[in-house]
């Protein structure tokens, strides 16, 4: 199987109006990703709160990002979310992912949101490489 980026990827794509439109930057030497992202109500659950699959979502692309720098073409095989705190709509958030370690075709993957350095949702991935 062969994916390909068409820019409407519903975190990061950005001719996708409807989307997050999320800029991850990539550090290849540390092998980790980030990007800082602003929800608006939109992507509320409950009010000024950011739906759980939103944020589970961010937090799933930012550890794709995160293994970007050893391979480009990755699925997500596994995720386990953990919520911490509530996630505002309309702050400032900062979403990161740290690759560490690979077994085989699978990476493993530590991503997490944070607001003015408090955690508000961690996750755990297993990113399968396609090649």
């Amino acid at each position: 199987m062969e994916v390909s980026d068409i820019g409407e990827c519903f975190v990061c794509g950005q001719g996708n109006p409807a989307g997050l439109q999320a800029v991850f930057c990539v550090d290849g030497e540390s092998r980790s990703a980030s990007a800082r992202v602003t929800l608006p109500e939109r992507f509320q659950g409950w009010q000024g709160v950011v739906h759980g699959g939103i944020v589970a979502s961010l937090l799933d692309e930012a550890a794709i990002y995160a293994c970007r720098s050893l391979e480009p073409q990755l699925v997500t095989a596994e995720i386990t979310v953990r919520y911490k705190k509530p996630v505002p709509v309309g702050r400032e958030l900062q979403v990161r992912a740290q690759f560490l370690e690979q077994r085989k075709r699978i990476m493993h993957v530590r991503a997490w949101v944070e607001m003015e350095g408090q955690l508000l949702a961690e996750a755990d991935s297993k990113v399968f490489c396609l090649r």
